[in-house]
């Protein structure tokens, strides 16, 4: 079974990217209730499970069905990549009670089993189900999103960046290339495998493309009018994002380069920008955007602007070099390296 959107020339120039906290925080709900999906994210489950008990998470799950569907104003695609929490919240408390009813509706009739008690009690009031979920889920960012936020967006952003070179580079052909296995770009049609059987032409709607912390392991098409058709897709570095950097450089490396500039290096695993470094290292982005014009001038740093950003990436110099120190590490310890 596939699904396959055929581009026009129109949809080439509607493409755009987005991220979502609201997003982010319901499929964090998910996260907390289909272990299969805790994979790289058990070292947050165990922050977060202190805050578990105080938040009433039942009818956030009752329309977040396993199987079946999960109604669209929960979490509609962002108008902007710079949309807030608080402006996503309030598009679902001003969504109208005809269009709740329909959608709790059709996840109601598309469920395995008797329903859940909470989705009865919200479809009892379609008018008031909006603000009784926009307020539990304000509730669940405040505790389980909020204090990572930073983190994370770091993480998307520097997702999108990636993604948004590749689409220059090489158009919708290298983007799609890796961004997730059941994805195949063949010609003008996007195909993507195990989602139902169905062609679709986007006829100049374009598509957004989501990346998401929080949606692994699979991807998510939103097709459904009134909405632009989406994609949200698990973001690159997933594996990596709840791990606490390195304390220390390799002793070689900080010798060779400087302790913090042997930080930036080993870093920047992943291209990122100055204010993401500086917030990861806890420095300052004046002193972090000097150090990395020192690793640009001696070659194992290259960079380019993205939108208003400018972003750091390793060069193959840069690459194996951060390689054979990691490969090394700990068989010369030595004195500590001055920074």
């Amino acid at each position: 079974m596939a699904l396959a959107l055929r581009f026009g020339s129109e949809d080439l120039l509607r493409c755009r990217f987005a991220l979502s906290p609201l997003w982010e925080t319901t499929n964090a709900i998910r996260t907390l209730a289909e272990p299969q999906r805790h994979g790289y994210h058990l070292p947050w489950l165990r922050q977060v499970q202190p805050q578990l008990p105080r938040l009433e998470l039942a009818p956030l799950l009752a329309v977040q069905p396993r199987h079946g569907y999960t109604p669209d104003f929960l979490a509609p695609p962002p108008q902007s990549p710079l949309v807030t929490i608080d402006q996503e919240l309030e598009r679902v408390r001003s969504t109208p009670a005809d269009e709740v009813a329909v959608e709790l509706g059709r996840s109601l009739a598309h469920r395995e089993g008797a329903p859940p008690a909470a989705l009865q009690a919200l479809l009892a009031d379609p008018a008031a189900a909006p603000h009784r979920l926009s307020e539990l889920l304000e509730r669940c960012w405040r505790a389980l999103l909020a204090p990572y936020w930073e983190r994370i967006r770091d993480l998307l952003d520097a997702d999108i960046t990636f993604r948004a070179r590749r689409l220059a580079d090489g158009g919708l052909e290298r983007l799609f290339a890796d961004l997730d296995p059941s994805i195949h770009f063949d010609g003008d049609t996007l195909v993507v495998s195990g989602r139902g059987e169905a062609h679709r032409d986007l006829a100049g709607e374009g598509l957004v493309l989501m990346p998401s912390v929080f949606i692994w392991p699979g991807v998510v098409l939103v097709l459904d009018p009134p909405w632009q058709p989406t994609l949200i897709y698990p973001a690159r570095g997933i594996a990596g994002l709840w791990q606490a950097p390195a304390a220390q450089p390799p002793a070689a490396l900080g010798r060779l380069l400087g302790r913090t500039r042997a930080k930036l290096l080993l870093a920047l695993a992943e291209p990122a920008s100055t204010t993401i470094l500086a917030r990861r290292l806890g420095q300052s982005p004046s002193g972090v955007s000097e150090h990395l014009s020192a690793l640009r001038d001696a070659g194992l740093l290259t960079s380019h602007r993205v939108r208003h950003q400018v972003v750091y990436e390793r060069t193959p110099l840069g690459i194996a070099l951060a390689a054979a120190a990691a490969s090394t590490a700990g068989d010369h310890p030595g004195p500590p390296p001055r920074a």
